[in-house]
């Protein structure tokens, strides 16, 4: 039988970012909302707390992913049956989000190149990089979900790496201290060559060359950065500098194997927040929603919200196992693809469902209805698009390669 309930450690940790998303992010969601690009200085109360959380061993309370070392600092070991910083994450960013996704992706030191740096860099890497705010920087002009078309080109000079190249909607982009950026080291050898480095923020040839204007997330900046013969350190590549053909870049794509049930986690979250939302809507108009009754026995509103919870569930327990598989060391790709799309398609169907059954005080920006409906949409998006998921589970469930299946 599997048990659902979740550790004491978990739960303390995620009652800590409840209370950041209840008292901080709440009261200043609409705020940032209306006021797109500019900073939001009360979440830099917060990077004192963040590393206070993390030097105590537990997750902070954005995006970032670790890996839990053993007692003399070694290699993760998992023993028996194991809850670590995968899940803790995922149980922290569920409650931060229902407060607000755009002000979650905002938190300092939380970026989702932090993700990228605990699933494939060296113990010296972590030990050096463990402090950093980093954001990630994949998509080009050219190419949105197929990662393996990289063309920014990095060139090792003597110590150092050469970058050129143009990225675009990177999250925090602005913000963050440090930028981790996918290039190729060999165009011949195809997305084998594909690395990741660590570009700090001062880095010379590293610019940004705008903010996007969005349809959600505003309170979050997203930047489209410049690379310009832009030098790094030779040690700044993340993890193996090999280029293995016959691995292709799994190493790299890893990441995401660690960051796609955070963005289920995600839109779980807001996709909770809306539900609440909506049941006291119902309440308050006396639509009685009940649980002992069938659902085409109650009022339409009340069959709907109950198909709507339904998927909720479905979206919370599958992004619960990609984490605990991340967690044990387990091979979760297919498992992060499935919970990143159920959890993307239902958090939208959600958010936009509780608008038209709010009728026009959903529509109206009294409540929050209408800006997580607008904040959802990217959650279907960003880490991998509804399609590129569906294409993915596809693949690991007949046995096809990306060659042979498009």
């Amino acid at each position: 039988m599997i048990n659902l309930e979740l550790p004491k450690k978990l739960k303390a940790s995620a009652n800590q970012a409840h209370q950041v998303a209840a008292q901080i992010f709440r009261p200043i969601s609409r705020k940032y909302d209306l006021a797109e690009h500019a900073y939001p200085k009360e979440l830099d109360t917060m990077a004192a707390m963040v590393e206070g959380l993390g030097d105590s061993g537990q997750a902070a309370a954005g995006a970032t992913l670790g890996r839990t070392a053993d007692e003399n600092g070694g290699e993760p070991k998992v023993i028996g049956n194991t809850n670590g910083g995968n899940m803790s994450s995922l149980m922290n960013v569920i409650e931060t989000c229902w407060g607000d996704v755009g002000l979650t992706l905002s938190i300092p030191y939380q970026g989702l190149g932090n993700s990228a740096i605990a699933a494939v860099a060296t113990d010296e890497q972590l030990e050096r990089f463990g402090k950093a705010w980093a954001s990630m920087a994949i998509t080009e002009p050219s190419f949105g979900s197929d990662s393996a078309a990289v063309t920014t080109t990095a060139v090792l000079d003597g110590d150092e790496w050469v970058l050129n190249g143009e990225k675009i909607f990177v999250t925090a982009g602005e913000r963050s201290t440090h930028i981790v950026v996918w290039a190729t080291v060999d165009k011949t050898k195809g997305r084998a060559a594909i690395k990741s480095f660590v570009v700090p923020r001062d880095a010379p040839g590293l610019s940004v060359a705008r903010l996007e204007h969005k349809l959600g997330i505003k309170a979050s900046d997203t930047a489209v950065l410049l690379l310009q013969d832009c030098r790094i350190p030779k040690d700044n590549l993340l993890g193996d500098p090999a280029v293995h053909v016959e691995k292709g870049f799994a190493g790299v794509m890893q990441t995401f194997d660690n960051t796609r049930p955070i963005v289920a986690g995600m839109a779980i979250g807001l996709g909770r927040a809306a539900l609440e939302e909506l049941r006291g809507v119902l309440e308050e108009a006396g639509v009685e929603i009940s649980y002992d009754i069938p659902a085409n026995n109650q009022h339409a509103a009340a069959a709907e919200f109950l198909a709507l919870e339904a998927d909720w569930e479905a979206s919370y327990l599958l992004a619960l196992r990609a984490a605990w598989m991340a967690d044990n060391k387990k091979p979760n790709s297919l498992e992060a693809s499935m919970s990143k799309a159920k959890a993307g398609r239902t958090g939208t169907a959600v958010s936009l469902k509780a608008v038209e059954l709010a009728g026009t005080l959903g529509y109206s920006q009294r409540p929050l209805l209408e800006k997580w409906a607008r904040d959802s949409k990217i959650l279907d998006i960003f880490e991998g698009t509804q399609q590129i998921q569906q294409l993915i589970i596809a693949r690991r469930l007949l046995g096809k390669t990306s060659a042979e299946l498009r």
